[in-house]
């Protein structure tokens, strides 16, 4: 078992944290529960492909302070789906950071599904790990249909936003909203997805960049924004995958 010097992670952690405008989000038992997070993230990495980030003070900056940069935008005790959830993130450092939230995290591999449902049980989180594509999961009259059940969808590194919004919208409920988290190329991606964010029934509410830093001062620019659901979702979306990204709306 991967054993990390855990008082150096902490002081680590707290530090980027403060630097980042995190400082709300962490205390003792979270900072204990995301040390576990890494040791068994990087034993697991051991056997598949998890994560190509394998040094500490990365995995601190851009898998955990990197997922909760946009956490002040979910309402307190908000329902959340992290579409294509990969190795955990945002949803497991949402989940342990802002325990409020009711998360599912889905995606169409078993094997980070069935990772993340690990995870979650070992670290008592409030996340439902869901193996399935959102193109499937959210189409009208599908057999356990997510369509318009969440108060907010969220996903990180899956696809350029004209297809993200796609597979991402139709889950939202009207009032609810679609978390966005890009990286230097968000605001680009923002503008040429405009159109199709209106035909899902989705308004671009709020957008910032921001300076994602380390305790080096090095920096990693993003962007996030806010896309509101102003109305449902037309029962023609979302299309198949392949539609989707062959045709972006």
């Amino acid at each position: 078992m991967i054993t990390l010097d855990t008082a150096l992670f902490k002081d680590e952690l707290f530090k980027v944290f403060e630097i980042n405008g995190l400082s709300s989000l962490i205390d003792d038992e979270r900072a204990e529960k995301l040390a576990l997070l890494t040791e068994i993230m990087l034993e697991e990495n051991q056997k598949y492909n998890l994560t190509a980030i394998k040094e500490t003070d990365k995995i601190i900056l851009l898998h955990y302070a990197d997922s909760l940069m946009t956490a002040s935008l979910f309402g307190e005790n908000s329902s959340v789906i992290d579409v294509g959830c990969g190795a955990g993130f945002p949803s497991v450092p949402l989940a342990i950071c802002r325990p409020d939230l009711k998360i599912t995290a889905m995606d169409s591999t078993a094997k980070k599904v069935n990772y993340v449902d690990m995870v979650s049980n070992e670290l008592s989180l409030n996340i439902t790990a869901v193996c399935a594509r959102a193109e499937d999961a959210a189409k009208v009259g599908s057999k356990d249909s997510f369509r318009e059940k969440f108060d907010i969808a969220t996903a990180r590194a899956v696809a350029d936003l004209s297809v993200l919004s796609e597979l991402c919208l139709p889950l939202v409920k009207v009032g609810g909203s679609f978390a966005v988290m890009k990286g230097k190329n968000g605001k680009e991606e923002l503008t040429h997805a405009k159109k199709g964010i209106s035909i899902l029934g989705g308004r671009i509410e709020a957008e910032k960049e921001f300076l994602l830093t380390d305790t080096k001062g090095e920096t990693y620019e993003r962007v996030s924004a806010v896309i509101r659901k102003e109305k449902e979702t037309s029962a023609l979306y979302p299309r198949s995958y392949s539609q989707i990204t062959k045709k972006p709306l």
